[in-house]
C-alpha cells in the first residue's frame, strides 16, 4: 500500500514540475514562491480549523490534525526552513533550465536518501529492491549525461549549481520526513510546515524583492501558480502518507517520487519542445523497468 501511494505521489509530483516550469517561465520567482505557500496553507486551512473546533468532524480519519506541542511545532519549523532553501533554489533553477534537464539532475536525490537511510535508519534492501534502486540510479545519470548535448556545462553553468543545492536540501528534507513520521502526527507536520513558510517567506518577499521588482523579471499572476500549490498538496499527502505506514522505506519511496520525471519528459515533448528527445526516450524505459523492480521486491519480501 505505501508502495502504491509513492507512486501516486509521484504522478502529482510531475504534474507540480510541470506547472512550476509553465508558472516560472519569464516569472518572478519570488512572489511565485510566496503564492504558493499562500495557496497551499489556503487549502489545509479549513481542515485545521475543523480539526480544531469541531474535532468530531475528522477524529479517526486521514485527515485530522491532531494538537502538538511547542517542542514539535520547532522540529516542524526546521522542516519549513530546509523545504524553502530546496524550493527557492530548484525555483531559480527551473526559471532557467530545460525541464528535462531538471528531473535528472533533480533524480539524483534518491542516491543522497539511499545512503543516509542506510546509514541513518538502518533500511536494508533485498535484491529485487537494490536492482530497482541501481537501473533507476543509472538511467538518471545518462540523463544527466544528455544534458552536455544541449550545451549545459555542469561545472560552469550556474543554474546547476543551483539546483545541486536544491537537491542536497531536498535528501535532508526527505531524511527529516522519516524522522519526523516515526514521532509526531503527519497531518500536523504538513499543514503547519506549510503554513510556517508564509511567514518565513514575507520578509524575503519585502525585503528581497519587492525593492527591486522594478529593475528585475516582472510578476505575472497565472493560473499556473494555484496548480503549482494544489498538485503539490495532493503529492505532499500521499507521500506523508506512504512514510507513516508501518514498514515504509525512505529509500524505496525517494526513488518512486523521482519516476515523475515521466511526467516532466512528457511535458518536455509536447509542451516545452525540448531537444533530443528519443534519446530520452530510451533511458526513460529503463526507468520504468527500474520501478517495476521496486514494486517486484514491495510484494516478494
Amino acid at each position: 500500500m505505501w508502495l502504491l501511494l509513492g507512486f501516486a505521489s509521484a504522478l502529482f509530483l510531475g504534474l507540480y514540475d510541470v506547472e512550476k516550469k509553465r508558472g516560472l517561465d519569464n516569472n518572478a520567482v519570488i512572489p511565485v514562491l510566496f503564492l504558493n505557500t499562500v495557496f497551499c496553507s489556503l487549502f489545509f486551512l479549513p481542515i485545521l480549523l475543523l480539526s480544531k473546533f469541531a474535532p468530531q468532524t475528522l477524529q479517526g480519519g486521514i485527515l485530522y490534525v491532531s494538537p502538538v506541542d511547542w517542542h514539535t511545532h520547532l522540529f516542524i519549523l526546521l522542516k519549513s526552513f530546509i523545504v524553502l532553501v530546496s524550493w527557492g533554489t530548484a525555483y531559480v533553477a527551473i526559471k532557467h533550465l530545460p525541464i528535462t534537464i531538471i528531473g535528472p539532475i533533480k533524480s539524483m536525490q534518491p542516491a543522497l536518501v539511499l545512503v543516509g537511510a542506510l546509514l541513518i535508519f538502518a533500511e536494508r534492501l533485498n535484491s529485487w529492491q537494490i536492482a530497482g534502486i541501481a537501473v533507476s540510479l543509472f538511467c538518471f545519470f545518462l540523463y544527466s549525461v544528455v544534458g552536455r548535448k544541449e550545451g549545459i556545462s555542469f561545472l560552469r553553468n550556474k543554474w546547476i549549481w543551483w539546483l545541486f543545492v536544491a537537491v542536497f536540501t531536498g535528501a535532508i528534507s526527505g531524511l527529516y520526513d522519516k524522522y519526523l513520521m516515526n514521532r509526531f502526527d503527519r497531518m500536523a507536520v504538513q499543514v503547519w510546515y506549510t503554513i510556517y513558510q508564509i511567514f518565513m517567506m514575507l520578509p524575503v518577499l519585502f525585503l528581497g524583492w519587492w525593492p527591486q521588482r522594478k529593475t528585475s523579471t516582472p510578476y505575472q499572476f497565472r493560473w499556473s501558480i494555484v496548480g503549482i500549490a494544489f498538485f503539490l498538496c495532493l503529492s505532499d499527502f500521499m507521500y506523508f502518507y506512504a512514510l507513516s505506514m508501518p514498514g515504509s522505506m525512505i529509500s524505496v519511496v525517494s526513488v518512486v517520487r523521482r519516476s515523475a520525471i515521466i511526467i516532466s519528459f512528457l511535458a518536455g515533448v509536447y509542451i516545452f519542445k525540448d531537444k533530443n528527445i528519443w534519446i530520452k526516450a530510451y533511458i526513460m524505459i529503463g526507468v520504468l523497468l527500474g520501478m517495476y523492480l521496486l514494486y517486484l521486491g514491495s510484494v516478494h519480501k
